[in-house]
């Protein structure tokens, strides 16, 4: 008997290398002059890269004088071709670690705040597509910054489509955790280089550094908790 029923995983940073912050920054920057901002305020433009909220993108999009539907849709256009461009060109790869999933033996599904083509995309170029049952993304709209973690709705979406009463999400960032806390499923942390010295607030049920890690887990054969 297995340790948990299902496994879902976030993308960024667990199953691919995380999005360079300047390859972020030009995609932006390109949405903002596409929109007619050429005197881009260098606040703005960090709010747009490190997260911004829906009530944080009208303020901004106020002060620009700018569509808020507009902007947002040139941004996630930008985000998106430079995101393609970086796994295309190799700039951006997948973990080697990956390739231990095929030892997992319950159905996995993966749930992350990027948009869902891209994860789609993700899922096909690095032949994942048979690792996973379910995937989940956010629709490109200023909506769906309401819905992407630590809002749970993704991660109940892909538990309701794999039907698991036990589950445990691994991801790289606190928002993984309290995710995956509200889903009211337990979590694996894993400790890659760029979070290697990150301190959360929150507690996951497992501190990891790799996923041949996880998958002991996932089948029983470690239960430390953090």
């Amino acid at each position: 008997m297995t340790e948990y029923e299902t496994v879902l995983f976030d993308n960024d940073g667990i199953l691919v290398d995380p999005p360079a912050a300047e390859t972020q920054r030009e995609a932006t920057q390109a949405a903002f002059r596409e929109v007619g901002v050429t005197d881009i305020d260098e606040q703005h433009l960090n709010a747009i890269v490190t997260g911004v909220t829906v009530d944080g993108l009208a303020e901004l999009c106020t002060d620009c004088g700018i569509d808020p539907e507009t902007f947002w849709a040139a941004r996630e256009r930008h985000d998106e071709r430079s995101q393609l461009e970086a796994f295309e060109s190799g700039t951006r790869g997948c973990y080697d670690d990956v390739a231990c999933l095929t030892e997992l033996s319950q159905p996995c599904g993966v749930v992350s705040n990027n948009h869902h083509s891209t994860v789609a995309f993700v899922l096909e170029f690095f032949g994942l597509c048979p690792l996973f049952d379910t995937y989940y993304g956010r629709e490109k709209t200023v909506e769906s910054l309401r819905l992407k973690k630590p809002n749970p709705h993704y991660l109940e979406r892909a538990l309701a489509d794999l039907d698991a009463e036990s589950a445990l999400y691994v991801g790289d960032s606190e928002s993984d955790v309290v995710a995956a806390d509200r889903a009211g499923i337990d979590s694996a942390f894993v400790r890659r280089s760029h979070c290697r010295d990150a301190t959360l607030s929150v507690t996951p049920t497992y501190e990891v550094a790799t996923l041949h890690e996880v998958v002991r887990i996932a089948d029983g054969r470690s239960v430390c908790t953090q």
